[in-house]
C-alpha cells in the first residue's frame, strides 16, 4: 500500500530518460551523446576587401577565382578527436519514499484512510441539512474520529480503515442525497446503518463488490420504485432492513434465498402472493407486516423449521386457511397473522409449537374452538384470538384468560363477556368459509398422527414441566416502529 518505488535509470542510447521534466526519445538521446543535438555554424563566405588602411589591398582579382589550398589529409595513424561530452541531463526527481507500516501518507495514517476521506468529503457536499451537526466533525485527516464512522483493521491489509457507518436517526437531507459512489466507495465496510434519513435514488448496482458487507439498514428513508434487486448481489449479507420506505410491486423471490439472519421489509407497498421461495429463508427474524400481501400463506414455510424464530405477517390481505406446516416451526417464539382475512379452525399442528411465546391470530375470521392443547403450550405468555368467530374454550384456556395471557374478546363464546352480538355470529355461520384440505387441519406432526376428534384435550400432548420462561424479547416487533 506504500508510495512510489524508485526505478534506476542508465544513461545510454537505448533508454528513455527525462531532461527538464520531458521525455527524451532514443533518437534525441543519440544526438545529445554525439554532440550534434544543435545545428553547426554556417561556413564563412568570401568577402570583399575592406577599405584601406591598415592592411594593403590585395591585388585585383583575376578572371580565374583564387584557389584555396586544401587541408592536408589526416594522418592514418591518428584517431579523430573525441566528440565533446553531452550536456549533463537534469537528474529525475527522486521517487517518494514508501510510507512504512503505521506511518503517514500525505498526512493520513495510510492510503485506505486517504481514499475514504475523499469519498466522505464528496458525500458531505451533498448534505444540505444536518440537524444533529454530525458533518461538522468531518474535518481533518483523522477520519477515525469522524462521528458516524467506525474504524477497524481491514483483514487482508492489516491497516485501519472505515469498517462501518452508523447514521441512524441523523435526518440528513440533500436534494440529491443518494448512495451512489458513497456506499460502494467505502470499500471495506462491514455494516451500513442509515435508519431515519432522507436517502433517495437506488441502491448501487455494484454493491456486490463490497467484500465484507454483512449488514444493510436503509429503513425509514425516501426510497421508491420496485424492490431493489441490487441487494441480491450482496451475497454476504446477514441483515437486510428495507422497512418504512415506499417500495412497491413484488418482492424478488430470490431475496428469500439469501443467507440472512434478519429480513425486514415491512411498511412498504408490496402487493403479491407469498412466493414458494418463502420456505427457503434462513432468517431467524422475518417481518413482512403492513404491506399488501394477498392469497394464502405458502405451505413451504415448514421448510424454515430449523431457523425461523419470529415471523410477522400482520396487517396484510392474506386469505385462506392456515397450513398445518406452521406447526413444524419448532424453534418459533413469535407468530403473528393479526389483521388479515384468514379463516378456518386453528390447525391442531399448532400444539407442536413448544417454544411459542407470542401467538397472535386476532382480527381474522377463524372459528370453532380454541384448542386446549395450544393453550397448554409451555412457554406461551401472550395468546390473542380477539375479533374472530370462536365459539368454545376449554378449562385450560379459561385459566389463561384469568391470567390475562389469552384474549378472546369479540368472538361468539356465549358465556363470556365482550363478545359479538348473536346476530353478527349467526350471519357469519350462515355462510361459513371452508378449508380445501380439512384432513390436514387435524394432522399433528410432532406425534406423526391425526387427531380423531375436532376438540383436542390437553392430555393429548404430554409436556415436561417447563422451567420459568425468560422475559420474551420479541425483536421483530421493534421493526414496527420506524426508528
Amino acid at each position: 500500500m506504500g508510495g512510489l518505488h524508485a526505478i534506476p535509470l542508465s544513461i545510454c542510447i537505448t533508454l528513455l530518460f527525462a531532461i527538464n521534466g520531458e521525455a527524451v526519445t532514443p533518437r534525441e538521446t543519440l544526438e545529445i551523446i554525439i554532440g550534434v543535438g544543435a545545428p553547426s555554424s554556417p561556413p564563412p563566405e568570401f568577402q570583399d576587401c575592406p577599405p584601406p588602411p591598415p592592411p594593403p589591398c590585395p591585388p585585383p582579382p583575376s578572371t580565374k577565382p583564387p584557389s584555396r589550398k586544401p587541408p592536408p589529409p589526416p594522418s592514418p595513424s591518428l584517431s579523430p578527436p573525441p566528440p565533446p561530452p553531452p550536456p549533463s541531463p537534469r537528474p529525475p526527481k527522486p521517487p517518494q519514499t514508501p510510507s512504512p507500516p503505521g506511518g503517514f501518507f500525505d498526512g493520513f495514517a495510510n492510503m485506505l484512510q486517504q481514499r475514504d476521506f475523499k469519498v466522505i468529503q464528496a458525500f458531505k457536499n451533498k448534505v444540505t441539512s444536518d440537524p444533529t451537526g454530525i458533518t461538522k466533525t468531518w474535518k481533518g485527516k483523522n477520519i477515525c474520529d469522524y462521528q458516524g464512522f467506525i474504524c477497524d483493521v481491514v483483514p487482508d491489509v492489516k491497516q485501519r480503515g472505515i469498517a462501518g457507518v452508523n447514521f441512524n436517526n441523523r435526518n440528513l437531507y440533500g436534494p440529491n442525497l443518494t448512495l451512489t459512489e458513497f456506499l460502494t466507495g467505502l470499500k471495506d465496510i462491514a455494516f451500513f446503518h442509515a435508519n431515519s434519513n432522507n436517502f433517495t435514488g437506488s441502491i448501487p448496482a455494484d454493491i456486490g463488490t463490497l467484500r465484507y458487507l454483512l449488514e444493510l439498514d436503509l429503513s425509514n428513508n425516501k426510497f421508491t420504485g420496485s424492490f431493489p434487486y441490487q441487494v441480491l448481489h450482496a451475497k454476504k449479507l446477514v441483515f437486510l432492513d428495507l422497512r418504512f420506505n415506499t417500495f412497491s410491486g413484488v418482492v424478488h423471490p430470490d431475496v428469500f434465498l439469501l443467507d440472512l439472519d434478519l429480513l425486514f421489509i415491512n411498511n412498504n407497498n408490496f402487493k403479491q402472493t407469498l412466493p414458494e421461495s418463502l420456505g427457503s429463508t434462513t432468517a431467524l427474524y422475518l417481518t413482512l407486516a403492513n404491506n399488501h400481501f394477498i392469497g394464502e400463506i405458502s405451505k413451504s414455510i415448514g421448510r424454515a423449521a430449523k431457523t425461523l424464530q419470529e415471523v410477522l405477517f400482520l396487517n396484510n390481505q392474506l386469505t385462506g386457511c392456515l397450513p398445518y406446516e406452521i406447526g413444524l416451526l419448532k424453534k418459533s417464539t413469535v407468530f403473528d397473522v393479526g389483521f388479515n382475512d384468514l379463516t378456518g379452525p386453528i390447525p391442531h399442528s399448532f400444539q407442536c409449537l413448544e417454544k411459542m411465546e407470542l401467538l397472535n391470530l386476532a382480527h381474522n375470521k377463524f372459528y370453532n374452538e380454541v384448542p386446549e392443547a395450544v393453550c397448554n403450550l409451555p412457554e406461551l405468555s401472550n395468546f390473542t384470538v380477539s375479533y374472530n368467530y370462536f365459539t368454545q374454550v376449554g378449562p385450560r384456556c379459561r385459566e389463561l384468560i384469568k391470567k390475562e395471557i389469552l384474549d378472546v374478546k369479540m368472538n361468539c363464546i356465549l358465556d363470556l363477556p365482550n363478545q359479538r352480538s348473536p346476530t353478527d355470529c349467526a350471519r357469519f355461520f350462515s355462510n361459513l368459509p371452508s378449508c380445501p384440505d380439512k384432513k390436514s387441519l387435524t394432522y399433528i406432526p410432532c406425534s406423526k398422527g391425526y387427531s380423531s376428534n375436532d376438540q383436542l384435550e390437553a392430555s393429548n400432548v404430554q409436556w415436561a414441566t417447563p422451567s420459568p420462561a425468560p422475559a420474551p424479547l420479541w425483536r421483530s416487533y421493534g421493526a414496527l416502529s420506524p426508528n
